[in-house]
C-alpha cells in the first residue's frame, strides 16, 4: 500500500482528519442530497460558526470532496455540491452517523452505568 495513515508524515492523515473532524463530517453529510449555498449550508449543520464552516469547505474542496460553483450573478451565487468522491465518502459516513444514532439508548445506558460507578 502506498499510503499508511498511522505513518506520522503520510498525507492520508491529514486527509483523514478533514474527514472524520465534527465539522467535516457533518458537512459532507449534509451535501449528500443536495446543494448548498454557504447560509443554507450553515444553518443545516446547527452550531458551526461562519468561520470554521469556510475553513472546512475550503479544505474538503481542496481534497477533491467538495465542488465550490460561483455563479457570476449580481448578487454573486455559490454553491457547494459532492464530487464523486465526496458522494463516496458522505455515504460511508451516513451508514456511521445511523449507526450511532441507532445505538444511541445503548450508550447512554453505558454512560449511565460507568458514571453510577465513579468513572475510573
Amino acid at each position: 500500500m502506498a499510503y499508511n495513515v498511522f505513518a506520522r508524515n503520510c498525507p492520508s492523515r491529514t486527509t483523514l482528519e478533514h474527514v472524520t473532524g465534527r465539522w467535516g463530517a457533518l458537512t459532507l453529510s449534509a451535501l449528500h442530497h443536495s446543494s448548498f449555498r454557504f447560509n443554507e449550508l450553515r444553518r443545516r449543520v446547527d452550531g458551526v460558526s461562519e468561520k470554521m464552516l469556510s475553513q472546512t469547505l475550503h479544505a474538503l474542496e481542496r481534497d477533491g470532496l467538495v465542488h465550490r460553483d460561483a455563479q457570476p450573478t449580481n448578487p454573486p451565487r455559490v454553491d457547494y455540491r459532492l464530487t464523486p468522491l465526496g458522494q463516496e465518502v458522505a455515504e460511508r459516513l451516513l451508514s456511521l452517523i445511523r449507526f450511532v444514532e441507532g445505538h444511541q439508548d445503548d450508550v447512554a445506558a453505558s454512560q449511565q452505568r460507568y458514571d453510577s460507578l465513579g468513572g475510573r
